[in-house]
């Protein structure tokens, strides 16, 4: 027979085994909640890591850079859809491009043994028409100087279809600590979209010295009297005042010709 004292010391032992128990299962919601907790703070994490290498959270850079005229010197040509021509001039030969335009002649020299595959494309395109009667769109005076050219459709956007290999990229020296050459003033440059081989057609001329990240073809010299048509054109400025749009004095292509010598 059990008797009071027994029966008192299994009810206590009882008790203290249910309060354990009821402890452990504490212990272990505890340590689930915290892990779901931790893994959601992992998940969030991982997300915005990605969202900032991904370049979302990259606006006020983007802003920035769009905001510098030296980082936007260039158009965006038109997304390729044919291939570009067959190589048909001589690298050894020199080839002068003359533009006849409403502002007067711009005529300068191509390098086609450094810059091959551009002056065969210009050539191409010359030899066409595809330059006649095209407007310059766009003057710059703050940051970079320049005149670009070569749009059909004079908005910038244009491009023959197809796009080309940067050439001669290293031929105006080293990058400062800001990245940055100088396309000195007589340079004819190819504009681009920003990405490695994406010129087309839009090219840009350099009427006093310009800073500008070493990625866009070099490839050709402004005569004397060329350079001349093109600061009088800058003098005049941009139609709206700013420092970035079109020219106040029209400058229509009328003819371009692309001549061996």
């Amino acid at each position: 027979m059990v008797t009071s004292d027994q029966r008192r010391r299994q009810l206590a032992k009882e008790k203290y085994e249910r309060q354990q128990q009821r402890r452990a299962e504490a212990r272990q919601k505890t340590r689930r909640r915290a892990a779901v907790i931790g893994a959601a703070v992992a998940v969030v994490v991982a997300t915005l890591v990605g969202l900032v290498v991904g370049g979302v959270f990259d606006s006020d850079k983007k802003k920035d850079e769009a905001a510098d005229p030296a980082a936007t010197p260039s158009a965006s040509p038109t997304p390729q859809q044919s291939p570009s021509p067959a190589m048909a001039i001589d690298t050894k030969a020199k080839y002068t491009f003359a533009l006849k335009t409403s502002a007067g002649d711009v005529t300068f020299a191509m390098d086609a043994a450094k810059t091959p595959q551009t002056v065969n494309s210009f050539k191409s395109l010359a030899d066409k028409g595809y330059f006649d009667n095209t407007k310059c769109h766009r003057l710059t005076s703050g940051g970079i100087f320049v005149l670009q050219c070569g749009d059909p459709q004079g908005t910038g956007m244009g491009g023959p279809g197809y796009t080309i290999a940067d050439e001669n990229l290293d031929s105006l020296g080293k990058a400062n600590e800001q990245g940055q050459v100088v396309y000195p003033a007589g340079t004819v440059a190819m504009a681009n979209t920003g990405q490695p081989g994406s010129g087309g057609s839009q090219f840009f001329l350099v009427y006093k010295d310009s800073p500008l990240a070493p990625s866009y073809t070099p490839f050709g010299k402004i005569d004397a009297a060329g350079l001349k048509v093109l600061e009088e054109v800058a003098k005049a400025g941009t139609a709206d005042g700013g420092q970035d749009g079109a020219p106040k004095t029209e400058v229509k292509i009328e003819k371009g010709t692309v001549t061996q010598s």
